[in-house]
């Protein structure tokens, strides 16, 4: 139940062809020189597909009753839009904190939406008792080895894209993204866990020695709501432990608002979560090498950036 480079390899080689290989940009963020990694632009507009993709590809065998996930949205629209490219059915359960946005996006790849509870908990244990009824399989949105692989493929990418790379800042909710991106990097450089102060699921396993649950809000809930760090991803971060910081809502909207206004990038709260970190001064990169912060998710009404 770990992961670690081999896993990346292995996934890199699985879904080569199926995923974009996102690109890089050189901005000057908060007065220091840094690099984005524009994963926001994956297919569904989140790093999500990578880990699915490689879940799906990777499965022993898919019932004909298909898959089945929970989401607090951009996993949903993953799942569906792998699901779809395979010729898999799909249900997603996601909860009412979703944005209308991911809801539509889901139904619009041809998977089944169903909306209820209040948060990704709540979606989590619908979709447990319907995958006992449908013998459908579960697809995690974080907690399993061969998705956290395949969200390593992205780290895969900044090392060859970003040689010179000191440290790479991954926003986090159930881990699986950065524990993919610790997996892949080992100790080789410096992975800097980034969470909002209202959802700090990997700080607080950290402060206990292990997951632990803790209480979910924000504006960035939908996509880092998770209320523990998932067990699959711990094993790769206990063993790892990337640094932990967290950062205000209001540092979150702001951070959207400059990449808006900065680079004209639409992106959601979780998908700023990182960015906000140097922008806010909670973070200042090092001098020496290059910093990588991921912008991960772009999947947010427009209106609520560029108004």
């Amino acid at each position: 139940m770990t992961v670690g480079r081999a896993d990346v390899i292995a996934a890199t080689d699985r879904i080569s062809g199926r995923v974009r290989r996102t690109p890089i940009i050189e901005v000057e963020v908060g007065g220091h020189r840094v690099v984005l990694k524009l994963e926001l632009l994956q297919h569904t507009g989140s790093f999500k597909p990578r880990g699915a993709f490689n879940r799906m590809i990777g499965a022993a065998d898919i019932p004909d009753s298909g898959v089945i996930a929970a989401s607090g949205g951009n996993h949903g629209v993953a799942v569906a839009f792998v699901a779809a490219e395979l010729g898999i059915p799909a249900e997603i359960f996601i909860p009412e904190v979703s944005p209308a946005i991911k809801v539509e996006a889901i139904r619009r790849h041809g998977a089944t939406a169903r909306v209820g509870g209040a948060l990704y908990g709540d979606a989590l244990v619908a979709s447990r008792a319907r995958a006992s009824e449908t013998g459908a399989l579960q697809v995690h949105a974080y907690d399993h080895e061969l998705t956290v692989a395949g969200q390593g493929t992205m780290a895969f990418e900044v090392s060859e894209q970003v040689p010179d790379a000191t440290e790479v800042l991954i926003a986090v909710g159930g881990g699986g993204l950065v524990s993919g991106a610790v997996a892949w990097f080992e100790d080789h450089l410096r992975v800097v866990a980034v969470e909002p102060t209202t959802s700090r699921a990997f700080a607080a396993a950290l402060d206990a020695g292990a997951p632990v649950e803790v209480d979910v809000s924000g504006i960035a809930s939908d996509s880092l709501g998770a209320a523990s760090i998932g067990a699959v991803p711990w094993t790769v971060l206990d063993r790892h432990r990337p640094e932990s910081l967290t950062v205000s809502d209001e540092a979150i909207a702001a951070a959207q608002h400059w990449l808006w206004q900065r680079m004209r990038l639409v992106v959601e709260p979780g998908g700023a979560t990182a960015s906000a970190a140097v922008l806010s001064g909670v973070h200042t990169p090092r001098p020496e090498g290059t910093t990588v912060i991921v912008v991960c998710g772009a999947n947010t009404d427009p209106t609520s950036v560029t108004g």
